[in-house]
């Protein structure tokens, strides 16, 4: 049986550390000197465009890929090291392209990679109950649909009960429920004490999931941080929808006439309204002072993808 060989660690110390972290082929620099630490316990996500060193990196941080040159650490161990090769033991991990074995049922799948992990065949059941897919073990892949297989995917990352899980491009092929169910089982390893590093390109699916991100693009680290503190970094402008009669938009108008504004657009029966971050409650206090006339106020703060591309572009 596989025992976690990754010692558990204080969450908030760091599990994952990169230092100058660097892939070049030829002239192409795929990684570029990164530096990154990921904590114990968080749910860690690495964002950036096709081609920004993502899976790169993953695979550079799994000592799949010898780094050009910096180093990269997990639970203290060098990648490159003799130490790592326990340290494997107690990492999963999910690419982005899953490829099975179609003639193979799933339970089948699930019993081949657990040999290969030295996992026991004890796990697989409740492994497949964890996942949806009891109800599938004894059917061929081949008979599997695209998500069916992406949970397969993820099953054979759960072997061995890891304390690390790289998951690259997770949900690829899964419906919106098996997308709810994925992240609540990542939920609840984050709440055993399992780090998460995860990669995505459906921004809006992480942004209100992950602890904290770093943004990815042309093989460097452009920012990291929790979604709010990025967002605050860029200090992009934040949106105010104001409902109100059309009678009632000169009114509004009027309000917001002397306050540092940067948009004021009137619709069928409501006014938008665009500020930066440093005038929002004063706007919120002006618009109060129109007491009824206000049917309704949203204030949509910038999105990860607004975010993503100020950074990235």
């Amino acid at each position: 049986m596989a025992n976690s060989s990754l010692p558990p660690a204080e969450p908030g110390t760091p599990v994952i550390v990169a230092r100058g972290a660097r892939k070049h082929y030829g002239a192409v620099h795929a990684v570029d000197g990164v530096d990154l630490d990921i904590r114990a316990g968080e749910l860690f996500g690495l964002i950036g465009h096709n081609g920004a060193g993502k899976s790169t990196l993953f695979k550079m941080m799994l000592g799949l890929i010898p780094a050009t040159g910096g180093e990269i650490r997990i639970g203290g161990a060098p990648v490159t090291g003799r130490d790592f090769r326990a340290v494997r033991r107690s990492v999963g991990y999910l690419p982005e392209n899953v490829v099975l074995y179609d003639n193979l049922t799933g339970a089948e799948t699930l019993q081949f990679f657990a040999q290969l992990k030295g996992a026991s065949p004890a796990e697989i059941g409740p492994i497949l109950e964890r996942v949806g897919l009891a109800h599938a073990a004894r059917r061929r892949v081949r008979e599997y649909s695209k998500g069916m297989r992406q949970r397969l995917g993820f099953a054979q990352a759960l072997l061995g009960k890891p304390r690390l899980l790289f998951l690259d491009e997770p949900t690829n092929g899964l419906d919106p429920e098996a997308i709810r169910g994925f992240y609540t089982t990542l939920r609840q390893l984050r709440s055993e004490g399992v780090t998460v590093v995860i990669t995505s390109h459906i921004l809006a699916e992480i942004q209100e999931r992950v602890d904290r991100l770093a943004i990815m693009a042309a093989g460097k680290i452009q920012a990291t941080g929790t979604v709010q503190s990025l967002r605050e970094q860029m200090d992009l402008p934040l949106s105010f929808t104001v409902r109100v009669a059309p009678e009632d938009f000169e009114a509004v108008r009027a309000v917001l006439a002397h306050l540092e504004v940067e948009a004021v657009e009137a619709h069928d029966d409501h006014v938008r309204v665009q500020c930066g971050r440093q005038s929002k409650m004063a706007v919120i206090e002006a618009l109060a002072r129109l007491d009824g006339q206000v049917r309704d106020l949203t204030v949509r703060e910038p999105s990860l993808e607004d975010v993503f591309f100020g950074f990235a572009d």
